[in-house]
């Protein structure tokens, strides 16, 4: 299996303008000089952390059209959340896309109730796994971070469920230091990278974001964006150093059975 090379796009966000968002980061990207494998964007990364749902897309809305337009133009596979209406409700999407076009989705499950979230979107009830040239991703969102059990890898066979976790983010300042904890224990615990892409800037609330965006290896070293910067920073995922400290300390033939209650 061959390493990746992921992207992690820190950025601030206009404040609920799609289309000043989709011209930033359509900039940020023409300007990637060398190849990838996976573009990470932030949570909502066209409108930021609002309640107004009156914002929301839909699938054949303009920002899906433009990360498909994204992908095949960089030739690598993109991930971030979007609001999006479907079927009369409302869902914090992580929308992954490659560039052949399809649109994989992941409706964030674990909905923030001190923002009020719970009262204006919809929570998914679906655990999701892409894959990506060998690799099994896990798409997660945000609060997802909070509880472990949702995310926990088990063992399906002879590999692990999956090999890597993207948490795309609107975490604010203020909980900076759980942030950064709670990815190295979800690397560690799973025995997996977790990549954590959160903004940076002052929303339209006036809550601030110092970002913290990391790549966590499987032993819980980190790499880390510039604090509280603007920055599009490359990691590499090395699939031999993944398989051979799973090899040598397998702690998941010891994991709990359990059964997710969704």
């Amino acid at each position: 299996m061959r390493d990746l090379k992921v992207i992690l796009v820190q950025s601030m966000l206009h404040w609920e303008n799609a289309v000043a968002n989709r011209a930033m980061f359509a900039e940020k990207l023409a300007a990637l000089k060398d190849p990838t494998d996976l573009i990470v964007l932030p949570e909502m990364f066209t409108t930021g952390f609002t309640m107004n749902t009156w914002l929301a897309e839909t699938m054949d809305g303009p920002t899906v059209a433009w990360l498909r337009e994204q992908a095949d133009r960089t030739k690598a596979a993109i991930y971030g959340s979007v609001i999006i209406e479907e079927g009369g409700s409302v869902y914090n999407r992580g929308l992954y896309v490659t560039p052949n076009g399809s649109v994989t989705y992941y409706d964030k499950r674990h909905l923030f109730r001190f923002a009020n979230e719970n009262d204006h979107f919809t929570a998914g009830t679906e655990r999701v796994i892409v894959e990506l040239g060998g690799w099994r991703i896990l798409l997660q969102i945000c609060f997802d971070l909070r509880f472990p059990v949702f995310s926990r890898n088990r063992q399906n066979g002879a590999r692990a469920d999956y090999d890597a976790i993207l948490y795309v983010a609107n975490w604010p300042d203020v909980r900076s230091y759980p942030w950064s904890q709670l990815l190295i224990a979800r690397a560690i615990e799973n025995q997996c990278y977790v990549i954590g892409v959160n903004r940076v800037g002052m929303d339209g609330k006036g809550i601030h974001y110092s970002g913290d965006s990391a790549m966590i290896d499987p032993r819980g070293a980190v790499e880390t964006c510039t604090l509280g910067k603007e920055e599009c920073r490359t990691v590499t995922l090395q699939w031999d150093a993944l398989e051979d400290f799973r090899a040598k300390f397998p702690v998941g033939l010891d994991a709990d059975g359990f059964e997710l209650d969704l």
